[in-house]
């Protein structure tokens, strides 16, 4: 199997950035984990017997187990039928493409070496959170068995998203699985508190992009990130009643994009030909693009639904003279220079 690639750079702390740009890395002051001693453990221990004997009852093979060497989870080593696994409900679309790509590549390296991570489901079956491409391409050559790692901790299904590493995520991606995830939670237990899945959801807006994305998927969310990195925050309230409250937000962002869409239109009319047009217009009608955020300060620069309503009137009264193609360029220039 090709290798895969390393973990995306958002997902580093700065200081972690900063070592690996100097090309090292140095090891916290204090070892962590568990030692060598404690990391095997026999198909036997009550700790993984209980799951050993659930992946049989599916017609897999326990092959061996032992203890995470960060937390001491316990792990099953594992070749499963892979009828048995199926990927979760609220993961990413499967890419055809890449899942073909895949398969030929393992073929031609005559080798299938990277287990699925695999959880327990809601419904006693075997989900793999991380691994739908490798499944598909796994069927397509026609495979029996799959090897897996599978843990008895159904939670990890829920933070698996920023150890994803198998197909890098584009923001579409990641907002449809962030929302999947969530209307999963909702359904499991209505009264459980947006933020307190804050850790899987990873960031406010992507459960807001993900609403929008579920509507229109072919929605230009790139365009409205950053003005909603600025005034989107994770709800006190229950995960159920957050969602239906971010339904209105992602209504009134679809309208506000229909307006730049009809804005873009008219000043392709007028000869402007710039592909940042839209970028141009949804940063012209952002009511704290001027805002900078203070240091260890949370709270919005405006609340959202205020900033929603006055981006909408913006868009609405927007003067289409006002645009230039010298302004344009240096939207591109600044553009060119973040990429």
């Amino acid at each position: 199997m090709v290798a895969r690639s390393s973990p995306r750079p958002s997902a580093r702390t700065p200081k972690v950035r900063k070592a690996v740009k100097r090309g090292k890395l140095a090891p916290r002051a204090q070892a962590r984990g568990i030692g060598a001693a404690e990391v095997a453990l026999a198909l036997e221990d009550p700790a993984i017997q209980e799951l050993a004997a659930h992946v049989r009852s599916l017609g897999g093979v326990p092959v061996g187990a032992y203890r995470e060497p960060l937390n001491g989870r316990p792990l099953l080593l594992a070749s499963l039928p892979l009828g048995a696994v199926q990927p979760t409900p609220f993961q990413r679309d499967l890419s055809p493409t890449h899942a073909r790509r895949l398969a030929e590549k393992m073929d031609e390296a005559g080798a299938f070496l990277d287990p699925l991570i695999v959880v327990r489901g809601q419904d006693g079956g075997l989900w793999t959170p991380n691994g739908r491409h490798r499944l598909a391409a796994a069927k397509f050559l026609g495979l029996r068995q799959i090897a897996a790692l599978v843990a008895a901790d159904e939670a990890l299904a829920y933070r698996i998203l920023a150890l994803n590493t198998e197909k890098a995520h584009n923001l579409k991606d990641k907002s449809l699985e962030v929302v999947r995830m969530a209307h999963n939670l909702a359904k499991r237990d209505p009264s459980t508190r947006e933020s307190a899945h804050a850790a899987e959801f990873e960031a406010p807006e992507l459960l807001t992009l993900g609403l929008v994305y579920e509507e229109l998927p072919r929605f230009g969310g790139g365009a409205y990130s950053a003005f909603l990195k600025k005034v989107d925050r994770f709800s006190e309230r229950p995960l159920a009643v957050s969602l239906r409250e971010r339904q209105g937000y992602a209504a009134r962002l679809r309208a506000i994009d229909a307006r730049v869409k009809q804005l873009v239109e008219a000043l392709q009319a007028r000869g402007f030909r710039s592909p940042y047009l839209r970028n141009y217009l949804v940063a012209r009608i952002n009511p704290v693009r001027f805002h900078k955020a203070k240091k260890g300060v949370t709270t919005p620069a405006m609340p959202i639904a205020q900033a929603l309503t006055r981006m909408h009137a913006a868009a609405q009264k927007f003067d289409l003279a006002s645009v230039s193609n010298r302004d344009l360029a240096w939207v591109a220039a600044g553009a060119e220079s973040h990429e």
